[in-house]
């Protein structure tokens, strides 16, 4: 069963071919066959079966929606009651929330069945998966590679069929790229579309939840349930609810004058291409796979445009200025106080706070935090986190112009394949420059998604390159149009690691 749709598995649940408690306990023995991966930190069968028994019986009730029953995985950064919470980090590696997230609450609303919580980089602080506390997460397509970050074990558990989708976070790009890494699909919704309580936080300007799945009608499917306003998250937008699937299988215009037909259904839709994602730095395997697929998407009617993002250079140093200033701010809550790691051994209130902060965080996180500190100290607040802040906007108005040649943008998801395990480790840097295409996108607030669509060359033939596709605000549901048009005509999302 492991091997169908979310789609799929939900028509056979509502035809009695399975039960919620057998699907939940045949991931949950995949789970327990797969531990090399490394992709769960948290597994509690009395708590999943609990969950399917009630999902079994909605679907007798015939109360049942379309996530009833279907197995989830959630990434550790959301606070799940009964569950451990730790944000991959040893400051939390023991702590049980008493409540839950409201993303979790409402795929649990939903009917959908947890089957444990996946590991990720430390306080989402990486683009490896190789931070976290528990240790590296390996890639289901090649063990000897990353599976990305942060949201890796996500990633890795719905590549490798240990779940049908999972949830995820992006900052900078941590639903985007571990996708593209990993084979599957992701999408992040615009900025405040999705509740950020209960959500451990990185960087709270930044940070979004989005879902990860093998498609994007799946995808589609829970954002539905995920997304909706939350008064108890300030950033959380009052918008009316949307059906993110209404679009799908839809022509892109319903004018007989754009050419639109069961031929040619993105007819009218107007892809614009930035230059500076197509310069140097790419590598010549994932250019040759994005141009493929460029090619589908021409065949299926879409125009390609040429359009300029002219910041994009500096979405980086940017980033690393805004995201550490507000990790270092969301961050000094861990204390060794109230709640997390505290040291063993210290002379009063001052040395806790030092010994606990430096034993319980890794060195990413100690590496932002005083990044952080520092650009938001006095005499330097003016001179980077002011200045980051207005280019942030400038970057922001860049899309913006962009949008007026275009309907969506499309190019890689990272300059590479995914690299080797440990092959980074020793220079933060060049993982840094590895969210160079993703970066912008998360500053200006902006939805995107990643797609499976091809793999690399050579020695990387075993591992996935995926298209980012990103919207205008609050046009999930066109973009999402826009990616299942691709995988109705292509296989890519269908394609499984070896021995899954």
């Amino acid at each position: 069963m492991h091997d169908k749709s979310l789609t799929e598995l939900r028509a056979a649940l509502a035809a009695k071919a399975c039960s919620a408690v057998e699907l939940a306990q045949h991931f949950l023995s995949r789970i327990d066959a797969n531990q090399d991966l490394n992709a769960f930190v948290d597994v509690n069968p009395e708590l999943t079966l609990a969950q399917a028994k009630a999902a079994d019986a909605l679907i007798a009730g015939g109360n049942a929606g379309p996530l009833t029953g279907i197995p989830l995985a959630h990434k550790d950064v959301f606070v799940t009651r009964g569950w451990r919470s730790t944000a991959g980090s040893k400051m939390l590696a023991n702590y049980v929330s008493p409540f839950d997230a409201t993303v979790v609450t409402r795929l649990e609303r939903a009917g959908m069945v947890c089957v444990g919580k996946t590991n990720m980089d430390e306080f989402a602080m990486g683009s490896s998966n190789e931070n976290s506390h528990f240790g590296a997460v390996k890639n289901p397509w090649d063990k000897q590679a990353v599976p990305g970050g942060s949201s890796g074990g996500s990633a890795a558990a719905v590549a490798a069929r240990l779940a049908v989708a999972a949830t995820g976070t992006d900052t900078g790009g941590s639903i985007r790229q571990p996708a593209s890494f990993s084979g599957i699909t992701g999408i992040k919704p615009t900025y405040g579309r999705v509740s950020r309580y209960g959500m451990i936080a990185f960087a709270s300007s930044l940070d979004q939840g989005g879902p990860m799945a093998h498609s994007a009608a799946d995808c589609a499917l829970l954002l539905n349930a995920m997304a909706g306003f939350d008064e108890r998250d300030s950033t959380s937008l009052q918008r009316d609810d949307e059906d993110y699937t209404r679009h799908l299988g839809q022509t892109w215009s319903a004018s007989a004058n754009a050419g639109a037909s069961a031929d040619k259904p993105l007819a009218g839709l107007r892809i614009g291409l930035p230059k500076e994602y197509f310069g140097a730095g790419l590598a010549d395997d994932v250019r040759a796979a994005i141009d493929a697929a460029l090619k589908v998407y021409e065949s299926l009617g879409a125009t390609l445009v040429e359009v300029t993002l002219p910041k994009t250079e500096l979405s980086i140093p940017v980033y690393y200025v805004i995201a550490p200033a507000e990790a270092s701010s969301n961050l000094s809550r861990f204390d060794g106080v109230r709640f997390g790691h505290r040291a063993a051994e210290y002379t009063d209130l001052l040395d806790m706070y030092k010994k606990s902060r430096a034993e319980g965080f890794g060195h990413e996180v100690k590496r932002r935090i005083l990044v952080g500190a520092y650009v938001l100290s006095h005499g330097y607040y003016d001179a980077y986190y002011l200045q980051a802040q207005k280019i942030r906007r400038i970057i922001a108005q860049d899309f913006q112009e962009a949008f007026k040649q275009c309907d969506v943008i499309m190019g890689p998801v990272a300059p590479s394949v995914a690299w080797d395990l440990g092959a980074k480790g020793d220079d933060p840097l060049q993982m840094y420059l590895a969210d160079i295409y993703t970066l912008s996108t998360s500053l200006a607030g902006l939805p995107g998604m990643s797609v499976p669509c091809g793999f690399g060359a050579g020695a990387n033939a075993r591992r996935p390159v995926g298209l980012q596709i990103v919207g205008n605000y609050f046009n999930e549901a066109r973009m999402l149009q826009v990616a299942d048009a691709y995988q109705r005509a292509t296989e890519w999302h269908r394609k499984a690691p070896a021995g899954v």
